[in-house]
């Protein structure tokens, strides 16, 4: 007879003999480590989705951040840090959130956003891991970029009906304000203003420059004198004095030049003073002088006197017939220099973005040689050729904006759109409150091109 505790160790024996307990046992063992490694991934993974959004919030309140760096004060960054990043970033579950900002400069400029939060873990908890850290930083650089624009501003006489011009200047003035605050030091952004209709003015004061080619002006402007010496006679005994043409003094100019002859209307070859002497009917080089009745204000080149160039864009005002071509190859020589335009040296530890912004609000009527629209078109940009001025621009690097304001009745233009560096910078505008914005989203793209991340 069995006593209580050899059934007891009997027991025992049997549970040491079964298979199938061992199994269960090593299971229970193996079960938690599988189930941890499980939940860890799923953790992880969740963890890295939100790793992911922080990144970009942290990129996008950098780029915000830039605009305004120079005038926030340190506690001003911080907060508008605060406040752009808690508007991207939206992670109920992301916990201990912190953002820094800090503002720096020297040889370059830039925005630092940096920050930390902590995940919490649904599985990995189990093995005493109750969240996961994550961070990131951004940084916004700038100074390695410079702008160079060149503004080419329809002043001609339509643009004084709908409220065009008033418009056109204020859009001005406020992308001329875009530009300043995009600028850490001066001379990180340059800008240039060319006023156009048929002709551009270089400035009166240039009367005696040796780049200027006076022949039509002598014939056009002068008077009809008698010759100081006499010959023969007349009746009654008298000398018989000639009339002969005078030209007015060059002071007397009012600053007006026309298109220069064919081919150098459409490139920006310096002007060679030696060509004051070729013959009659030979290409010149020289900028034509000319006195026309409504000559725009004069241009100004590369600068960056904000001040100055806002009171330019103020004394705008509409008259006179359109000629594109002219304007925009005046911009292009405003970036390059020639004539009465100097370009500042550039600096080789820059990139340089060259920019031309032609605004018009109707299509060509007139120009040196021509008062139909389809062969001033032709010297502008020639389809099917793609000759012209625009396409030798766009060869030498420099990007194109155009943008028609089409207040009245007038066709599309194709060839402002052909002009364009790409179709994302031609603009058609129905209105004149259109200006005030495009050059507000044209402003913002030029500023990006200042940042580099």
């Amino acid at each position: 007879m069995l006593t209580p505790w050899s059934k007891v160790r009997r027991a025992m024996r049997a549970f040491g003999r079964a298979r199938e307990g061992n199994v269960a046992t090593i299971f229970a063992i193996s079960v938690i480590p599988i189930l941890g490694m499980v939940g860890a991934a799923v953790d992880f993974s969740n963890a890295n989705m939100v790793q992911t959004s922080f990144q970009l919030a942290l990129d996008s309140t950098a780029l915000m951040l830039s605009k305004e760096a120079t005038t926030d004060t340190a506690a001003q960054l911080q907060a508008n840090a605060q406040k752009y990043f808690s508007a991207l970033f939206d992670h109920p579950n992301a916990t201990n959130v912190a953002v820094n900002a800090t503002y720096s400069t020297g040889t370059s400029s830039f925005v630092v956003v940096s920050g930390t939060a902590s995940v919490p873990t649904t599985f990995m908890s189990v093995l005493g891991y109750k969240s996961i850290s994550i961070g990131g930083s951004s940084t916004t650089k700038w100074g390695s970029t410079r702008l160079r624009v060149a503004l080419v501003l329809d002043n001609t006489g339509s643009m004084a009906q709908s409220g065009k011009m008033t418009a056109l200047k204020t859009a001005t003035n406020n992308l001329l304000s875009q530009l300043q605050s995009a600028a850490t030091n001066d001379g990180d952004v340059y800008v240039s203003i060319i006023p156009f209709t048929k002709d551009v003015n270089v400035g009166s004061a240039n009367y005696s420059a040796n780049w200027i080619d006076w022949d039509d002006w002598d014939s056009a402007n002068g008077s009809s004198q008698k010759a100081t010496t006499c010959s023969g006679s007349s009746k009654g005994g008298r000398s018989r004095c000639n009339m002969t043409w005078v030209p007015a003094s060059h002071s007397t100019w009012n600053g007006c030049v026309t298109d220069r002859d064919k081919d150098y209307d459409q490139t920006v070859t310096l002007p060679n003073p030696a060509d004051a002497t070729l013959p009659v009917g030979q290409a010149s080089t020289l900028f034509p002088a000319e006195q026309y009745s409504n000559c725009p204000v004069a241009m100004m080149g590369l600068n960056y006197n904000w001040t100055a160039m806002k009171s330019l864009v103020n004394s705008m005002q509409p008259h006179g017939n359109t000629n594109q071509p002219i304007g925009l190859v005046w911009g292009w020589q405003s970036l390059v220099g020639g004539g009465p335009l100097s370009v500042p040296p550039r600096d080789p530890n820059y990139q340089y973005s060259q920019i031309i912004i032609l605004l018009t609000d109707g299509l060509n009527t007139q120009d040196r040689w021509y008062s139909q629209q389809t062969p001033i078109d032709n010297r502008m940009y020639q389809n099917g050729t793609g000759s012209g001025t625009c396409a030798n621009i766009k060869a030498a690097g420099i990007t194109i904006y155009t943008i028609q304001v089409n207040t009245g009745a007038d066709p599309t233009s194709t060839l402002l759109q052909n002009c364009a560096s790409d179709s994302s910078k031609s603009f058609l505008l129905t209105s004149a409150n259109q200006i005030v914005t495009t050059f507000q989203t044209i402003g913002t793209n030029l500023t990006k091109l200042r940042l580099a991340k």
